[in-house]
């Protein structure tokens, strides 16, 4: 079988390409921005032999791209997500630089680099016809708010793979990531009694006295030596300084390490009850998101992995049971092994001090080289 190791990486080209998309931002929310990043990556892709399939969906996100290599079939499905946290304008106080071996930018780290290097070996591979198996690469707009949209075509494709590389950041200098917790979102909506906080005080039930409550008692489930977290990470209420407050909400994160938690949790959380009887309070959500549990076929992908390594001259090594939620836990959860973590090494996801490590794009696009060749 052919393959293509021997073809240098121009990092000089590879930063400019990173850089390229990180330029192009694309927060969640903005569609028309979402698509532009989606242009891009289907313009870098135009002159490589794959079928481009663009995918519109829920008319609130941005399109999908699915890149195969074959007409039929999907042996490995790679996926990537081009969304990003950052509200438009953060390149301009955020803006993409260089400072020694850290690579600046908003999106850079989670998860445009990675992103790219993966397009790159992909793109690299594609040319060379150096597969065994079928590829697609999948890239996403909304996984930044959970992938409402996007699941349901993650998972139609993931029933078609017999194995899932996704390319969210490295974690903890260059570890790849076997296992993460279930993620929970929940909304509650406190409705209380207004009134003038100065000559009818006694007559009003507040929204916000309700809800603090109710924050402390969200705050008190946090476990960490049963690897449960919840964050209650926004609140909003009230109409003015000198009015009990009629309406209070606040969202709610919740992370757990495995489904029997994740419905325990879930039940608590959908049975808060209002402290004060005079206030209504209404709580919405669920687990969108199953945990990822590694499986002895995960685990062979990740010693396929750390062999292909051994021989680019790096040692792989797997992160801990990781808090944050991708979208390979829904891969993960249907049974079909996931190695994920495999984009560029860094840190700062979702912060104004994102960045990208320079030394990680030769060996970690080499590794996603091999593993497109390799695998079987």
């Amino acid at each position: 079988m052919p393959h293509s190791r021997h073809d240098s990486i121009d990092l000089g080209a590879m930063i400019e390409g990173i850089e390229r998309w990180v330029s192009i931002e694309s927060p969640t929310a903005d569609v028309a921005a979402v698509n532009r990043m989606i242009d891009r990556v289907a313009g870098d892709l135009g002159d490589v032999p794959v079928r481009l399939e663009r995918l519109s969906g829920a008319p609130q996100f941005g399109d999908a791209l699915a890149a195969r290599t074959h007409e039929d079939g999907t042996g490995i499905l790679v996926l990537s997500h081009l969304d990003t946290v950052h509200p438009l304008g953060t390149l301009e106080t955020s803006p993409c630089r260089r400072e020694e071996d850290r690579l600046y930018g908003p999106g850079i780290y989670d998860m445009k680099g990675g992103a790219y290097l993966a397009m790159d070996a992909f793109r690299r591979v594609a040319r060379a016809k150096a597969t065994r198996l079928p590829i697609t690469y999948l890239f996403t707009p909304d996984e930044e708010v959970g992938s409402p949209w996007s699941r349901e075509l993650i998972e139609r494709e993931a029933r078609r793979a017999r194995y899932v590389l996704v390319t969210e950041p490295a974690r903890d200098g260059g570890k790849v990531v076997t296992s993460r917790k279930g993620v929970g979102r929940f909304e509650a909506v406190a409705t209380g009694v207004p009134a003038h906080s100065g000559s009818r005080h006694r007559d009003g039930r507040s929204a916000i006295d309700e809800m603090a409550r109710q924050i402390l008692a969200i705050a008190a489930m946090t476990d960490y030596a049963r690897g449960i977290t919840t964050n209650v990470g926004k609140v909003a209420g009230g109409t003015a300084p000198n009015v009990v407050s009629e309406r209070c909400w606040i969202s709610i994160d919740l992370r757990v390490p495995d489904a029997a938690a994740g419905e325990e949790m879930q039940a608590k959380i959908l049975d808060l009850k209002p402290v004060d009887p005079d206030v209504k309070l209404v709580v919405t959500g669920g687990m969108n998101r199953p945990p990822f549990k590694q499986t002895p076929q995960s685990a062979a992908l990740f010693r396929q992995a750390q062999k292909l390594a051994r021989e680019l001259g790096f040692d792989l090594k797997e992160a801990a049971t990781t808090g944050g939620g991708s979208d390979g836990n829904f891969t993960a959860a249907l049974g079909v092994p996931t190695l994920d973590g495999l984009g560029i090494d860094g840190d700062g996801a979702h912060t104004g001090w994102e960045h990208a490590l320079v030394s990680s794009i030769e060996p970690r696009t080499l590794l996603m080289q091999r593993l497109l060749e390799t695998l079987e």
